[in-house]
Protein backbone atom coordinates (compact mmCIF):
# COMPACT_ATOMS: atom_id res chain seq x y z
CA UNK A 1 0.00 0.00 0.00
CA UNK A 2 2.80 2.08 0.30
CA UNK A 3 3.62 2.32 -3.28
CA UNK A 4 -0.02 4.11 -3.68
CA UNK A 5 0.74 7.05 -1.32
CA UNK A 6 3.88 8.01 -3.32
CA UNK A 7 2.25 7.82 -6.12
CA UNK A 8 -0.11 10.11 -4.52
CA UNK A 9 2.54 12.36 -2.89
CA UNK A 10 4.25 12.45 -6.33
CA UNK A 11 0.94 13.78 -8.24
CA UNK A 12 0.03 16.36 -5.59
CA UNK A 13 3.91 17.69 -5.93
CA UNK A 14 3.91 17.74 -9.72
CA UNK A 15 0.16 19.60 -9.45
CA UNK A 16 1.73 21.94 -6.83
CA UNK A 17 4.60 23.02 -9.69
CA UNK A 18 1.94 23.31 -12.28
CA UNK A 19 0.02 25.72 -9.67
CA UNK A 20 0.30 29.35 -8.34
CA UNK A 21 -1.07 28.29 -4.78
CA UNK A 22 0.78 26.91 -1.95
CA UNK A 23 -1.98 24.57 -1.20
CA UNK A 24 -1.91 20.76 -2.77
CA UNK A 25 1.78 20.65 -1.80
CA UNK A 26 0.53 20.23 2.19
CA UNK A 27 -1.97 16.54 0.50
CA UNK A 28 1.50 15.68 -1.05
CA UNK A 29 2.85 15.95 2.60
CA UNK A 30 -0.09 13.79 3.65
CA UNK A 31 0.75 11.10 1.27
CA UNK A 32 4.29 10.94 2.21
CA UNK A 33 3.33 10.82 6.41
CA UNK A 34 0.85 8.46 5.26
CA UNK A 35 3.27 5.81 3.60
CA UNK A 36 5.20 5.97 6.34
CA UNK A 37 2.01 4.93 8.37
CA UNK A 38 1.57 2.48 5.75
CA UNK A 39 4.72 -0.17 6.44
CA UNK A 40 4.24 -0.17 10.12
CA UNK A 41 0.00 -0.88 9.38
CA UNK A 42 -0.14 -2.31 6.04
CA UNK A 43 -3.46 -3.72 5.91
CA UNK A 44 -5.36 -0.92 7.98
CA UNK A 45 -6.50 1.41 5.01
CA UNK A 46 -9.23 3.34 7.63
CA UNK A 47 -6.12 4.51 9.45
CA UNK A 48 -4.34 5.54 6.54
CA UNK A 49 -6.93 7.40 5.19
CA UNK A 50 -7.26 9.05 8.56
CA UNK A 51 -3.75 9.79 8.61
CA UNK A 52 -4.07 11.14 5.47
CA UNK A 53 -6.83 13.56 6.34
CA UNK A 54 -5.90 14.74 9.85
CA UNK A 55 -1.95 15.36 8.75
CA UNK A 56 -2.81 17.29 5.72
CA UNK A 57 -5.44 19.17 7.36
CA UNK A 58 -3.10 20.11 10.10
CA UNK A 59 -0.40 20.94 7.57
CA UNK A 60 -2.59 23.37 5.84
CA UNK A 61 -4.03 25.07 8.71
CA UNK A 62 -0.61 25.36 10.55
CA UNK A 63 1.44 26.77 8.19
CA UNK A 64 -0.85 28.21 5.62
CA UNK A 65 -0.76 31.99 8.21
CA UNK A 66 3.27 31.86 8.36
CA UNK A 67 3.05 31.43 4.40
CA UNK A 68 0.66 34.44 3.93
CA UNK A 69 2.80 35.98 6.33
CA UNK A 70 6.09 35.69 4.42
CA UNK A 71 4.42 36.23 1.23
CA UNK A 72 2.54 39.49 2.10
CA UNK A 73 3.93 41.87 -0.38
CA UNK A 74 2.60 45.41 0.91
CA UNK A 75 4.64 47.14 -1.56
CA UNK A 76 3.39 47.75 -5.25
CA UNK A 77 5.08 48.48 -8.12
CA UNK A 78 3.30 50.07 -10.83
CA UNK A 79 4.20 48.68 -14.13
CA UNK A 80 3.45 49.62 -17.80
CA UNK A 81 1.10 52.54 -18.43
CA UNK A 82 0.30 52.92 -14.71
CA UNK A 83 4.33 53.62 -14.35
CA UNK A 84 3.82 56.96 -15.79
CA UNK A 85 1.26 58.56 -13.19
CA UNK A 86 2.85 61.18 -11.59
CA UNK A 87 5.19 62.10 -14.40
CA UNK A 88 5.78 65.21 -16.24
CA UNK A 89 6.12 65.34 -19.77
CA UNK A 90 4.90 68.39 -22.37
CA UNK A 91 2.58 69.00 -24.79
CA UNK A 92 3.33 68.28 -28.42
CA UNK A 93 -0.07 68.36 -30.07
CA UNK A 94 -2.56 71.50 -28.49
CA UNK A 95 -4.93 69.06 -26.10
CA UNK A 96 -8.37 70.29 -27.04
CA UNK A 97 -11.07 68.42 -25.95
CA UNK A 98 -13.42 69.85 -28.68
CA UNK A 99 -11.50 67.90 -31.20
CA UNK A 100 -10.76 64.88 -29.17
CA UNK A 101 -6.78 65.32 -29.90
CA UNK A 102 -3.90 66.05 -28.25
CA UNK A 103 -0.20 64.53 -27.60
CA UNK A 104 2.13 64.47 -25.06
CA UNK A 105 6.03 63.48 -24.57
CA UNK A 106 6.36 61.64 -21.39
CA UNK A 107 9.91 59.86 -20.64
CA UNK A 108 10.32 59.54 -24.89
CA UNK A 109 7.20 58.04 -25.62
CA UNK A 110 3.93 59.86 -27.34
CA UNK A 111 0.75 59.23 -26.02
CA UNK A 112 -2.39 60.68 -26.76
CA UNK A 113 -3.85 62.89 -23.82
CA UNK A 114 -6.77 64.68 -22.86
CA UNK A 115 -7.79 66.71 -19.48
CA UNK A 116 -10.13 66.16 -16.44
CA UNK A 117 -11.77 69.14 -16.53
CA UNK A 118 -12.24 69.26 -20.55
CA UNK A 119 -9.96 71.94 -20.65
CA UNK A 120 -7.39 73.07 -23.48
CA UNK A 121 -3.59 72.85 -23.04
CA UNK A 122 -1.58 74.56 -25.68
CA UNK A 123 1.44 72.67 -27.57
CA UNK A 124 4.88 73.35 -25.25
CA UNK A 125 3.20 73.69 -21.85
CA UNK A 126 4.51 71.67 -18.97
CA UNK A 127 1.82 68.67 -17.94
CA UNK A 128 1.70 66.13 -15.05
CA UNK A 129 -0.07 62.78 -15.62
CA UNK A 130 -2.56 62.46 -12.92
CA UNK A 131 -4.33 58.55 -14.64
CA UNK A 132 -4.41 56.34 -17.78
CA UNK A 133 -7.88 55.83 -19.20
CA UNK A 134 -7.86 53.21 -21.76
CA UNK A 135 -5.07 54.41 -24.24
CA UNK A 136 -5.24 57.85 -23.47
CA UNK A 137 -3.22 60.01 -20.41
CA UNK A 138 -5.36 62.05 -18.46
CA UNK A 139 -3.18 64.81 -17.53
CA UNK A 140 -3.12 68.66 -15.84
CA UNK A 141 -0.86 71.57 -16.90
CA UNK A 142 1.92 72.30 -13.89
CA UNK A 143 2.12 75.80 -14.48
CA UNK A 144 0.05 78.30 -16.69
CA UNK A 145 2.37 80.72 -18.57
CA UNK A 146 1.51 84.00 -19.57
CA UNK A 147 2.39 85.15 -23.65
CA UNK A 148 4.77 87.58 -22.63
CA UNK A 149 5.52 88.28 -26.37
CA UNK A 150 2.79 90.03 -27.66
CA UNK A 151 2.50 93.02 -25.57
Amino acid sequence: MWSIWLIVAGVCFVIEMMTVGFFVFWFGVGALLTMIISFFFPNNLVLQATIFVISSTLCIFCTKPLVKKLSKSDKKIATNAYSLIGKKGIVIQDINPTYGIGQIKVAGEVWSAKTRDNSTIEKGCEIEIIEIDGVKAVVKPLAVTANLGNK
